[in-house]
């Protein structure tokens, strides 16, 4: 699952270098077997924002991408998408993307993270219960399930990783709640692709089955 990972990211033409960060010795093993970069980490890291962070303060950079490792259907585009508003905008702090969700059962599972947006594209609140609530389904709210890729600019994941979980993060168990319980904002990139994050047996069955596809084809 991680070379799938590491070799869609590379593909991303914005994309300097990656690094699997990890503290974790199967994964370093299973990293360097096909030929990437990995950094081990310290174990006591409580959420990948952390952990990328450590990796972070030892190199050099402007903008840092975590694409989390259980990623595997991620696609380069979706890398260019998040970076896309940094270029544009100096001020950005943080970038994630969403995708459009149609889907009932998606939208009431606890492993489907969703978010709401503002006017802007700005999030508001990211959680794993069914947001917005639709008392009228007829008001046309969009509901937003969000995809795992996080901008940051270095000195604000910096910032973010020294600070202290808040209640929120704890309570939903979402990292990036921490930020915006910090009063950092988080511009959102709505996208076309999907992408299934690995956290279920089932998950790991229905990529498997999408992989598969283009060879029975």
């Amino acid at each position: 699952m991680i070379e799938h990972v590491y070799r869609r990211v590379a593909a991303s033409r914005s994309v300097g270098a990656v690094l699997v960060a990890t503290d974790d010795e199967r994964i370093r093993a299973a990293v360097t077997a096909f030929g990437g970069d990995v950094r081990m980490t310290s174990p006591r890291h409580r959420s990948g924002t952390d952990r990328v962070a450590e990796v972070a303060a030892a190199i050099q950079c402007d903008l840092v991408v975590n694409v989390q490792g259980d990623e595997p259907l991620i696609e380069p585009e979706m890398i260019e998408e998040a970076l896309a508003p940094f270029a544009a905008d100096a001020s950005l702090q943080m970038g994630t993307l969403r995708r459009r969700l149609d889907d009932p059962a998606a939208a009431a599972s606890p492993h489907v993270t969703k978010v709401v947006v503002d006017a802007d594209g700005f999030a508001l609140y990211f959680s794993r219960a069914p947001i917005p609530f639709l008392r009228d389904p007829a008001a046309g709210a969009a509901v937003y399930k969000h995809i795992g890729v996080y901008v940051y600019r270095r000195r604000v994941l910096l910032e973010l990783a020294a600070m202290a979980p808040t209640p929120l993060e704890r309570a939903e168990a979402l990292e990036q709640l921490r930020a915006l319980e910090r009063g950092i904002r988080i511009k959102t990139v709505e996208t076309r692709h999907d992408s299934i994050g690995v956290d279920t047996p089932d998950d790991l069955e229905r990529v498997r089955q999408r992989l598969a596809a283009p060879a029975r084809s």
